[in-house]
This record gives C-alpha cells, sequence and structure tokens, in this order.
C-alpha cells in the first residue's frame, strides 16, 4: 500500500503542476508489479474529480473549438482501447506503454527546445485524436493529446482547462464501459476510496509548486522522468517476453 500512496502523490503532484501526465507516472511506477488491468481503473476513479477541480479553476480559459473536436476524436477510439485491456497480454500491454512513454518524453524533451513549436495540421489532429482516446482506453493517458493542445493553446492555464475539459468527457465514458466490462469492482473501488487523501495531497502541492516554478523547467524534468521509467517498464518487459 506504500508504493500505492508514493505513486498517486508523486501522480497526481504532476497533474497539479502541469494538467497531465498523473497516468503516465502512476501506472509506470505501479507497472512493475501489478497489471494495467488492476492500475488503470484505480487511476481513472482518483482523476475523475481532479479534472473537474483543474476545469473549474480554470474555467476562463475553456475553448470550446479546441476541447470539442478533440473530444470526439478521443472518443472513437477508446471502445478498442478498453477492449484490449480487458483481453489483451498483459506483458505486451506494458511492453507498449513503456515504449510510448518514451516517445511521449522525448518529443516533449525536443518541442520544450525549439524556439517556435509549429502549430499541427487538421490531419495531425485526426491521428492524434483517435491514437489517444486508444491509449486512453488502455491506459488512462492522454500525453499525445497534450502535444497537440500544447500547439495551440497560448498560456499555462489554457493548456490545462481544455485539456482537462476532454480528460473529463472520456473518463466519464470510459467509467461507463469500465462498468459494463466487468473492469471496475469492489476491490477496485475500495482502494481508489483509500487512496483519495493522497491523491488531494499531491493535486493540491503541484498546484501551489505550479505559482511558483518556471513552466518549461517542470515540463523538461516531467519529460525526463517518463523516458526514464518507460525506458525501464519497456526493458523489463522485453526481457519476460524473450
Amino acid at each position: 500500500m506504500f508504493l500505492w500512496g508514493a505513486a498517486t502523490v508523486l501522480g497526481f503532484f504532476v497533474k497539479g503542476l502541469c494538467g497531465f501526465a498523473n497516468t503516465l507516472i502512476f501506472t509506470s511506477i505501479l507497472g512493475f508489479g501489478d497489471n494495467n488491468v488492476n492500475i488503470s481503473p484505480v487511476d481513472l476513479l482518483l482523476g475523475y474529480p481532479t479534472n473537474l477541480i483543474l476545469v473549474w479553476r480554470e474555467r476562463q480559459s475553456v475553448r470550446w473549438r479546441v476541447c470539442l473536436p478533440l473530444t470526439a476524436l478521443v472518443v472513437c477510439g477508446m471502445v478498442p482501447g478498453v477492449l484490449f485491456l480487458k483481453n489483451g497480454d498483459s506483458t505486451l500491454v506494458k511492453l507498449l506503454f513503456g515504449a510510448v512513454t518514451v516517445l511521449i518524453g522525448l518529443e516533449m524533451l525536443l518541442r520544450e527546445f525549439l524556439s517556435k513549436p509549429k502549430r499541427q495540421s487538421k490531419l495531425v489532429l485526426a491521428v492524434i485524436g483517435v491514437a489517444s482516446g486508444l491509449l486512453c482506453g488502455l491506459y488512462g493517458i492522454g500525453a499525445l493529446l497534450s502535444a497537440y493542445v500544447s500547439r495551440v493553446t497560448d498560456s499555462g492555464s489554457e493548456f490545462k482547462a481544455n485539456i482537462c475539459v476532454v480528460f473529463f468527457v472520456e473518463s466519464t465514458l470510459r467509467i461507463i464501459l469500465y462498468t459494463i466490462w466487468g473492469i471496475l469492482t469492489p476491490e477496485i473501488l475500495r482502494r481508489a476510496v483509500l487512496l483519495v487523501p493522497f491523491m488531494l495531497l499531491g493535486l493540491a502541492l503541484g498546484i501551489r509548486s505550479s505559482r511558483a516554478l518556471d513552466e518549461r523547467t517542470v515540463k523538461k524534468c516531467v519529460a525526463a522522468m517518463l523516458v526514464l521509467s518507460g525506458g525501464v517498464l519497456a526493458a523489463n518487459s522485453l526481457q519476460v517476453l524473450l
């Protein structure tokens, strides 16, 4: 339980800092000792109220023309992602998750070192949206989505507001699907309830720290953590497969 508590505090500290990446941190830490089918539902329940909190705090910065099309695309990819989470091989899931985490971390680092990131086309929006839906269904992560949203928003407040609107809608649908398909169990609910204090502590610390720290420095640190944790997880999973 100590590891679950520590992963929750760290994951939601990052959520409070930059509005996303809590699931990448949470799942990477716990993925070394448990399967994604047991981790993702807990993270879903813990993250659901945090999206509401952040959207409310940044409600003046919501841009519907940004978040609504992305929400529709994410939903399109969600159902096959949830089905694979329920029926897929757990070792392969961990390998894929580790590889995706490394790629996302490297993309984030590269983007932070570019002086003027380019805005993406509508085709790129569609690809990122559907791919993010698959990842949301599998792991609950929307970091690919964040790569796009960061390019079409002008401030940290706009980024948090719009990404969390998308997360809230997809989380609502994912809770319904997880319940229908038996992924949400009484044990999952009990564990999530026990971790709520850790979630609130991490989120509060992250929000408070975001006021004092430079945003680009924070994003670089998060990206480096993602590359490291994802690389180790993918390497361990590959060793099992071989």
